[in-house]
């Protein structure tokens, strides 16, 4: 099996400077160094047009200066609680787009499927908003713990959505508290904070 070199620049921008062998042979089988296969999934979501054909929401994403290089962001991941997680750029700050050590954290799969917007598959509505043309009402709905909840049917797209941002704001809120990570939490407690301000600024305004 090939082995990647060092010195070729993966996806045209991550520079492998690595001291040691990043996929060695283990009990007959090749074993990817975990450091370096996020950082390559890091680059392949920025740089890889294949990927983002199929991910489009990661269009125009980039990787910070110092993470293009590999034993930096090596470092930086080092010192995270890193295992059985995965890396995320905007938790912290909505709508991020680079990847950076002053932007990025590790959460669990739970958490990264919490804050899922799924735009590019709800359709016209809202999030958490569905037209259910049996009951000619709107239903909303939230997926909690893995599985999908319906909240109730309402006449209004704005009813609807209000349901949801009230259970959203709860679910984050509480995840927030049973976090461990300080940072996490931080992060989590804003969320809570932005979907309550958003539920605040749509209940003023004109149904819909």
């Amino acid at each position: 099996m090939k082995t990647i070199k060092r010195n070729k620049l993966v996806f045209g921008f991550g520079a492998n400077d690595a001291d040691y062998v990043i996929a060695p042979m283990l009990n007959g089988k090749q074993v990817t160094c975990v450091f370096y296969e996020t950082w390559k999934s890091m680059l392949r979501r920025c740089y890889s047009d294949k990927y983002q054909n199929k991910h489009p929401t990661y269009i125009g994403c980039s990787v910070c200066d110092e993470w293009l290089k590999f034993s930096n962001f090596k470092k930086w991941m080092e010192s995270k609680d890193f295992e059985g997680k995965q890396i995320d750029k905007d938790l912290k700050i909505e709508g991020n787009k680079v990847y950076s050590p002053n932007t990025c954290m590790f959460v669990s799969g739970a958490i990264n499927s919490l804050l899922l917007d799924c735009a590019a598959t709800r359709g016209i509505y809202p999030q958490g908003v569905h037209f259910d043309k049996s009951r000619g009402k709107y239903r909303s709905t939230i997926r909690c713990e893995g599985k999908k909840k319906t909240l109730g049917y309402y006449t209004t797209i704005k009813a609807a959505e209000l349901a949801y941002l009230t259970a959203k704001h709860e679910i984050v809120k509480q995840a927030a508290k049973d976090e461990t990570d300080k940072e996490v939490s931080a992060a989590l407690y804003m969320q809570a904070k932005l979907i309550l301000d958003k539920h605040n600024t749509l209940k003023q305004g004109r149904d819909y």
